[in-house]
């Protein structure tokens, strides 16, 4: 009998099992040193995949420079390359000019004009286009009117503020205000009235009073729709303001392209345009920030 019950005493995992090896215990935690290897591996590969996702998406910037820096040698006619300079040649001319502080004098000018008037054209924009998309009878006034001025170009009008206002600041404040407007305006009629109006509904029922519905309901639905008008007058601000810089303006980037046009400094003229072409993205880029920043409460209800 002590011969069976030795026999039975014997672990389940046969005569040679390990003590620690019975059905049913916990595996042994993993050692500190394997997580943090586990971890930083998690890490690297996160960053590699996020860095090639980066790489691709800049392939076609890279291949466009790529171009503009051997093109001038290999695919253009030798008669035409004085007028099409190498990347290399325009980044030497962007670096004297910033050396001797003539980009920046001109970049601060450009700034500064088209700060005033996309500051003015956004808080008239938007203001007017709150007031007359929720007050019908005003909409059916100012329509007619809005839609002959929205469809005339500013930089046709630019003789115009000239003559009224003269060559100085006020004319080119005032036509960027003039382009920047109508982006704006539209665009915040456009989210104002198609707001859903099961949230109007909602909102109603629940006893909110006018100023509350329009504060928690009509405004926080239409920013997305209104930034969309913004960032369209940024562009717009930009480009109307460097037309009207390059037909009278004693400073700015589109005095500086066209000067350097009409002084046969190739080199320094498209260094102006790369400027305005950085100067648009920084811009588009400030934007989309803001825009994200006040738009943070869709990310909350779609996460």
């Amino acid at each position: 009998m002590s011969a069976t019950l030795t026999k039975t005493a014997r672990p389940a995992g046969g005569p040679d099992a390990a003590p620690g090896s019975a059905v049913g215990q916990a595996a042994p935690p993993e050692k500190p040193a394997t997580a943090a290897f586990t971890a930083a591996a998690v890490v690297a590969r996160d960053a590699a995949s996020r860095a090639g996702s980066g790489l691709w998406k800049a392939t076609g910037i890279l291949a466009f420079l790529a171009l503009w820096e051997f093109a001038p040698a290999y695919l253009v006619a030798p008669s035409t390359r004085v007028f099409l300079p190498p990347l290399h040649e325009v980044l030497l001319a962007w670096g004297k000019l910033f050396e001797s502080g003539s980009i920046q004098g001109h970049l601060a000018a450009s700034l500064s004009r088209s700060v005033a008037g996309f500051g003015i054209a956004v808080v008239a924009g938007v203001s007017l286009g709150l007031l007359i998309a929720w007050y019908g009878r005003l909409n059916s006034v100012l329509n007619p009117l809005l839609e002959l001025f929205r469809n005339t170009a500013a930089l046709a009008l630019l003789p115009v503020f000239t003559l009224l206002l003269g060559i100085g600041e006020e004319s080119k404040v005032t036509i960027v205000a003039y382009a920047a407007f109508f982006p704006v305006l539209l665009n915040t009629i456009a989210g104002v009235k198609t707001v859903d109006p099961l949230l109007i509904r909602a909102a109603k029922s629940l006893g909110l009073n006018s100023f509350r519905l329009f504060q928690k309901v009509i405004l926080p639905s239409a920013v997305p729709t209104i930034f969309t008008g913004i960032r369209m007058a940024g562009t717009a601000s930009i480009l109307v303001l460097i037309a009207a810089e390059m037909v009278g303006a004693k400073a700015g980037l589109g005095y500086l392209i066209v000067n350097a046009q009409s002084s046969f400094l190739i080199p320094d003229m498209y260094a102006g345009i790369l400027t305005v072409s950085l100067l648009g993205l920084g811009v588009n880029f400030l934007l989309v920030a803001l825009e994200r920043h006040f738009s943070r409460w869709r990310t909350a209800v779609g996460a």
